[in-house]
């Protein structure tokens, strides 16, 4: 019975996390769309986004202590925080840039290229090694990608590129959090994270806001919709700490699996709620072919992973032995 009861446990979260990530996708579509809402200011909702972050996390941690703050150094926080923040605000740009331009369909068949660019910047940074069966993977992932790209209807170059620039972005934060903070044996979750990482964020986005959409921003445009904003802010803030429960309890392979199921709905949500936009047979064929390198990679992952755990339980156990021998000689 209490197996069972973790089993709905997980699958709750599961569900949820596949409605919260298809609902905030679709929000920030519905906002930035100027078909609908017509708020053309993406820099501005991620600013939105961080600054919710921020205070709530702010809240947790310093006022209620709710949540215990990590032992962070000045040197790991300039060394690692500032970066990995650099990196966290601009894939937020970016991806949230992309709204204006191309379908959220296409954004998904795009955010495919993910486990791509995440190998290449871990190659570069020395955290994974360039192997063969990996990299036939890659290719087959990104021939997906450029077929569902060429039967794309409504293709759109600055569209395209702020999301590419995006996803690598997020491969760059992805890697560092990596090599500059959990090698460094810190972890955090997502409040920490959030208490650290978004007020950063919010300084980096400063600039390009003050330069590019502040002289047409109007404050009443923010205060009218003020509800709208919360409400948005809030679904990307439980999102966060939902994608932790769920790695959490079903193991990044599920969360994965879950992750590729969400995306088919999620297409299939974008082309009912915006019936302006249809798929093309290059872009499902295109899509499953870059899917199916996806899973193939994530198999790869998770049987390299089990071999770790069995390698340093064998090593243990002969540690352990050598030990025993040892002693019997005393």
């Amino acid at each position: 019975m209490v197996v069972n009861m973790k089993l709905v446990t997980t699958y709750i979260y599961l569900l949820t996390y596949i409605l919260l990530s298809s609902g905030v996708i679709l929000y920030n579509k519905w906002v930035l769309s100027a078909k609908y809402f017509n708020f053309p200011y993406p820099i501005t909702l991620t600013m939105i986004h961080m600054g919710f972050s921020s205070m709530v996390a702010f809240l947790l941690i310093r006022a209620f202590k709710l949540v215990p703050p990590a032992r962070m150094t000045l040197n790991i926080y300039v060394t690692g925080v500032i970066p990995i923040s650099a990196f966290f605000a601009s894939s937020l740009w970016f991806g949230n840039t992309a709204y204006l331009y191309i379908s959220v369909a296409f954004i998904q068949m795009l955010k495919a290229l993910m486990p791509v660019a995440t190998f290449i910047v871990a190659v570069i940074f020395g955290a994974d090694k360039l192997r063969v069966d990996v990299l036939l993977i890659m290719i087959l992932i990104s021939v997906g990608v450029v077929v569902a790209s060429y039967g794309e209807i409504e293709f759109n170059v600055i569209g395209t590129m702020c999301q590419l620039t995006g996803i690598l972005c997020e491969a760059l934060k992805l890697v560092l959090t990596q090599v500059l903070l959990q090698k460094r044996g810190l972890t955090l979750n997502p409040i920490t994270s959030l208490y650290y990482i978004a007020p950063c964020s919010f300084l980096f986005l400063l600039p390009p806001w003050l330069l590019l959409e502040k002289p047409t921003l109007e404050v009443s445009q923010i205060q009218m919709n003020l509800m709208t904003f919360f409400s948005n802010a809030f679904c990307a803030l439980a999102l966060n700490i939902v994608m932790f429960l769920v790695i959490g309890r079903s193991g990044a392979v599920t969360f994965r699996v879950a992750g590729v199921l969400k995306d088919w709905i999620l297409i299939t949500l974008s082309m009912v709620i915006f019936p302006d936009y249809f798929l093309t047979k290059l872009n499902v064929i295109g899509y499953a072919i870059a899917l199916c390198g996806v899973v193939m990679y994530q198999v790869i992952k998770a049987r390299d992973s089990s071999q770790h755990i069995i390698e340093t339980i064998e090593k243990g156990n002969k540690g352990i032995e050598a030990g025993l021998a040892a002693d019997s000689k005393i």
